[in-house]
């Protein structure tokens, strides 16, 4: 297993408290942009959270009243407009790589949003399993406003599915911003927070959910990621032989043992 406690990434901020860590991207002059490097190193880091057993929940979090502006204008897209298709596939595929590391590392991730999520901000908004913002979050899809297709990092698969194929074609084909009441409406947010009670906010949340039993919620996020493709009688399997295997655990027989002893069960991850 991997501790993730003691790391120390170069091109992102990274705070493990309890067995909870708080990522925030840290260029807030810039409104924390990506880099060729944040992005490999973000990557690599949720590619490990898999075999972390010092942290049971993300959440990630804005700095300076910004979560995210996307790729850096003259760190990357200045350079991809310079570079060969074989280099561009290798950047393309390195960004979905980080968005496929989100959905499999195996943790419950919090988005807490405030001030500009756009382009890969969004997108890393978006591949969260929660969504918290504040009503001054503005949310933009805007790869067409560079001249390129909405269908990137996954977000032609996935926006979709939580907000609605119109509304996700509407975003994507205008890049348009997206207003925070919007985006509670939609679905996109679960709720909107004053900016002064965000980090709380999805910090208790992140509690609440580590409180519960961790190894399930993993197997819980791992299928809510592979049903997508599962016809009904595949996922209906899937979710048996799943539960079948949480039945296993001790946390199972803790929360019966609670039960009859009418206590709150203490669960303990395994």
């Amino acid at each position: 297993m991997t501790e993730m406690a003691g790391r120390k990434p170069k091109h992102f901020l990274w705070e493990v408290e309890g067995r909870i860590v708080k990522v925030r991207l840290d260029r807030p002059e810039r409104k924390n942009p990506l880099t060729f490097d944040s992005y490999a190193e973000l990557r690599d880091t949720f590619r490990d959270l898999v075999y972390a057993d010092d942290v049971d929940a993300v959440v990630f979090l804005s700095n300076g009243g910004n979560f995210c502006s996307g790729g850096d204008v003259h760190d990357i897209i200045g350079p991809l407009v310079k570079m060969d298709m074989k280099q561009l596939l290798a950047f393309t595929r390195m960004t979905g790589d980080f968005v496929k590391a989100m959905l499999n590392c195996g943790k419950p991730i919090i988005a807490a949003v405030d001030g500009v999520a756009v382009g890969a901000g969004a997108i890393i908004a978006m591949s969260s399993d929660i969504r918290i913002a504040t009503p001054e979050a503005k949310t933009a899809f805007l790869f067409t406003r560079v001249g390129l297709a909405g269908c990137d990092m996954g977000a032609c698969a996935i926006l979709p599915r939580i907000i609605g194929q119109g509304r996700a074609a509407e975003l994507l084909y205008t890049g348009r911003t997206m207003t925070a009441a919007e985006g509670e409406r939609w679905g996109f947010y679960n709720r909107l927070v004053d900016a002064a009670a965000l980090e709380a906010d999805a910090l208790d949340m992140a509690a609440r959910i580590v409180s519960g039993p961790t190894f399930a919620h993993g197997i819980t996020k791992t299928q809510l990621n592979q049903e997508w493709s599962m016809g009904l009688d595949q996922a209906i399997e899937a979710e048996a032989q799943a539960q079948a295997i949480c039945m296993q655990t001790r946390d199972f027989e803790r929360a019966y043992n609670a039960f009859v002893a009418k206590e709150k069960p203490v669960f303990e991850g395994d």
